[in-house]
């Protein structure tokens, strides 16, 4: 199935997977992936840690109900992000897979970070700025300007992060925000300001990429999607000048 879709060798490929119900091991998908990449492709994934802040959406359904008292200690006791040991377990097994496996780059973003595999992961990778979640100076602009390709394993374009770096390159870009995470050791807390990202069209996008642009096969019951990240940010700009904006 993989080699039908057209998975380019010797390239980089970015996958958001959901292995959930198929029965696979993460470490057979990653093998075959790394397969059909051959020794001069790079597999990347996300490695998003939202349980080390508490201005994510999983903080805030964590203490939903709790007392101002829990709320403080559960928050004094949030595990703080380190990139060598941090798991990744909102994003799914085999980005846990591909984190974990010897060799593994990680970026260094202690909330949107992404761990990658092969010879272009430390270059892809490695020049991620702690105050820029997923824009010009974060790995997916890295991938975008090396011509990845991406991989939706029976996923929705609800969850393609390559969405987000058209949310950087819209006009009018959207507001700002601050945003807080703790790092290195337990009560060590920064903020910083970043755009307000907000994933609730991208379903909407998706739909509406042109047919031409990607290729759908269905394996274990779901669709897997493989498209050009430059094709889909490059929509999704234009889609998001438009409505987003409040135009039709």
């Amino acid at each position: 199935m993989l080699a039908e879709l057209g998975i380019r060798s010797a390239s980089p490929l970015l996958v958001h997977a959901s292995l959930h119900g198929t029965g696979v091991a993460p470490s057979l998908v990653r093998d075959a992936l790394l397969a059909v990449l051959g020794p001069g492709g790079t597999l990347v994934v996300p490695a998003f840690t939202p349980e080390n802040s508490d201005t994510s959406r999983a903080y805030q359904a964590a203490v939903e109900g709790l007392t101002d008292r829990e709320k403080a200690a559960f928050r004094a006791a949030m595990p703080p992000f380190a990139p060598d040991s941090t798991p990744c377990p909102s994003v799914g097994a085999l980005a846990e897979c591909v984190r974990t496996t010897p060799g593994a780059v990680r970026s260094a973003h202690p909330q949107t970070s992404f761990a990658g595999l092969g010879p272009g992961a430390a270059e892809l990778l490695g020049r991620h700025d702690p105050h820029c979640h997923l824009g010009e100076r974060s790995p997916l602009a890295a991938l975008y300007a090396a011509d990845a390709q991406i991989l939706l394993l029976r996923v929705g374009f609800e969850v393609c992060s390559a969405f987000h770096l058209a949310e950087y390159r819209t006009t009018p870009p959207a507001p700002l925000r601050t945003y807080r995470c703790v790092v290195g050791e337990r009560g060590n807390w920064i903020s910083y300001e970043d755009l307000v990202l907000d994933d609730s069209d991208f379903g909407v996008m998706g739909g509406r990429l042109p047919r031409e642009l990607s290729v759908e096969r269905e394996w274990a019951g779901k669709t897997v999607t493989l498209c050009a990240m430059r094709a889909v940010v490059d929509h999704a700009v234009d889609q998001m000048a438009g409505y987003r904006t409040g135009m039709t």
